[in-house]
């Protein structure tokens, strides 16, 4: 028995020895293998930031008061079934198809498997010649489809708590409709389609600028066009609070978002097959992991210096402006850089916040503080702590800000020219639930209780 022991040990030594001596053969995964992992990353990375649309709806949610509550979810829901539509009959075209460092793509319509990989679905047999024709993509294309199809959701969902508890429905899913096929996609193909901003050098790992900017800048026009909630600024410019209904929903929004968050940022290595890239995917989670803490931390921190008090919601917005600080660069491989900018993010938001209030900007959920400001300051900080050029990252900025603010006031003022994009002073009072979807969120409490 012992004899016998010891013959497998030698023999498992020396076959270690073996694959030690040819390492490199043995490390390297072939064609197919790297198409299975990449595709695979793509899918599961994908449905991550999917889950991220219900964080946003339980955020809405818990910071809207309860007789909104069932539009903000009814919103959510549909902004995320219009945003697949959309990106699937155009927008992915106009994003990534022929940009070649020009503005915009190709205009063709719906976005289907590769002639490759039908022929291979189709084949009676999968040949060597049909697999090598596939895999020469590195990816299946429908998983990268998918993968780009929840980020454009994201952007909607800014956009959807900015504007609540006074827009009616179908004028706010019109201009999504816009948002997420037009907008969104033709200054996404600037950078990520291989535009002229990306031959200028900007860059934008996750989407700090391309995505939570983007709808935060949709945000603020949007609110400033539309105007605050009825009451919520006095004539003497004091600010009426009106707190959120459920803070305990608002606060599983967040973790939510904070879990998909690993696949918006993750994912965005665009690889797992090989050991590059599953090493820089480590790092991304890591740093986002920790720009969000940081941001927590440092929310806390100044609400606890300015009020005196540690403000729930304010850290809720430190968490969300931390994972947007870090997005266009959580590749950092210094993980304090990743804190830093992170609490960087959540000071901001405390700042922010209050400011819009002073300049009489009604935002229910913070959205444009956590996304627009945090998504400027992240930009930014690629070309502090990154690689990238601080003006080219500015310039990118202003370019893109510049095309959402135009593209977004013209949709907007037409929309509420055509046909109205504010609920009446009564519709309000009573509560979009009742005056949009006519039911209750919260039936059992009753009547009474939805003017709150």
């Amino acid at each position: 028995m012992i004899r016998s022991i010891k013959t497998f040990l030698t023999l498992a030594a020396v076959g270690l020895l073996g694959l030690a001596i040819a390492g490199p053969a043995y490390a390297a995964v072939t064609e197919e293998t790297a198409f299975v992992f990449n595709s695979f990353s793509f899918l599961v990375h994908g449905f991550l930031v999917m889950w991220m649309a219900a964080g946003f709806a339980m955020l809405e949610a818990g910071l809207v008061r309860t007789k909104n509550t069932a539009t903000i979810c009814l919103k959510n829901i549909a902004l995320y079934s219009l945003a697949g539509i959309m990106y699937y009959l155009i927008g992915y075209h106009l994003m990534y198809t022929n940009v070649d460092g020009g503005w915009i793509g190709s205009f063709s319509i719906l976005y289907n498997p590769s002639d490759a990989e039908l022929a291979l679905l189709n084949a009676e047999e999968a040949t060597d010649e049909l697999i090598g024709a596939v895999t020469a993509n590195s990816y299946a294309s429908m998983s990268d489809w998918f993968f780009q199809m929840v980020f454009v959701a994201t952007a909607a969902s800014i956009v959807s708590g900015t504007l609540a508890e006074r827009i009616k429905v179908w004028p706010f899913l019109i201009f999504v409709v816009v948002l997420t096929g037009i907008i969104y996609p033709i200054q996404g193909s600037w950078v990520w389609g291989g535009g002229f901003l990306a031959e200028r050098g900007f860059s934008d790992f996750a989407g700090s600028t391309l995505v939570h900017s983007v709808g935060g800048w949709a945000a603020l026009v949007g609110a400033i066009i539309l105007g605050p909630r009825k009451g919520k600024y006095g004539p003497d410019g004091r600010v009426n609070p009106m707190p959120g209904a459920n803070l305990p929903l608002a606060t599983l929004g967040t973790f939510v978002l904070w879990f998909g968050w690993f696949g918006f940022n993750g994912g965005s290595q665009l690889a797992l097959g090989s050991a590059l890239d599953v090493s820089a995917m480590a790092i991304v989670y890591v740093n986002t992991n920790l720009a969000a803490a940081g941001g927590v931390v440092a929310a806390m921190l100044m609400t606890q210096v300015i009020y005196k008090k540690i403000d729930l919601t304010m850290a809720l917005n430190g968490a969300i402006a931390g994972l947007v600080s870090i997005t266009a660069g959580p590749d950092l491989q210094y993980h304090l850089l990743a804190i830093i900018v992170g609490a960087i993010g959540g000071v901001l938001v405390v700042l922010a916040i209050p400011l819009l209030d002073k300049l009489k900007i009604d935002d229910v959920v913070g959205a444009i503080s956590a996304h627009l400001v945090a998504g400027i300051w992240g930009t930014l900080a690629v070309g502090i702590f990154g690689s990238g050029s601080f003006f080219t990252q500015l310039y990118g900025i202003v370019v893109i800000g510049i095309y959402t603010v135009i593209a977004s006031g013209i949709v907007w003022f037409a929309l509420k020219a055509l046909m109205g994009i504010r609920v009446s002073d009564e519709e309000e009072e009573t509560g979009l639930d009742r005056s949009e979807l006519g039911l209750e969120a919260y039936p059992e409490f009753g009547r009474g209780s939805q003017t709150v």
